[in-house]
């Protein structure tokens, strides 16, 4: 059964939200602005979920910060992760 899961995003240029429940691929995602998105695969609850396109090599950003660079091209929907993103310390450490 899909649901709506609800999601905390603070600034409009932020790529990622903090899912505040699990959701099931092809749940909703309702961010904090109202808007929503699919999401593609299961994640656990806290994890994050792209709300936007990213390409592989952009800088990640969220609550308006930098976390890290995406190591592979990311969907709105799918999960960010230690899988497609390298950490802002990884970064700032090469």
């Amino acid at each position: 059964m899909k649901k709506i899961v609800k999601a905390v995003t603070l600034f409009a240029e932020d790529h990622v939200a903090t899912l505040l429940d699990a959701a099931r691929c092809g749940d909703l995602v309702e961010l904090s602005s109202g808007e929503q998105v699919q999401a593609r695969e299961d994640m656990d609850i806290y994890f994050k979920i792209c709300i936007r396109p990213v390409r592989k090599g952009e800088v990640i950003r969220k609550y308006g910060q930098a976390i890290g660079e995406a190591t592979a091209d990311i969907a709105p929907g799918e999960k960010v992760h230690i899988h497609n993103l390298r950490s802002r310390r990884a970064v700032a450490d090469n």
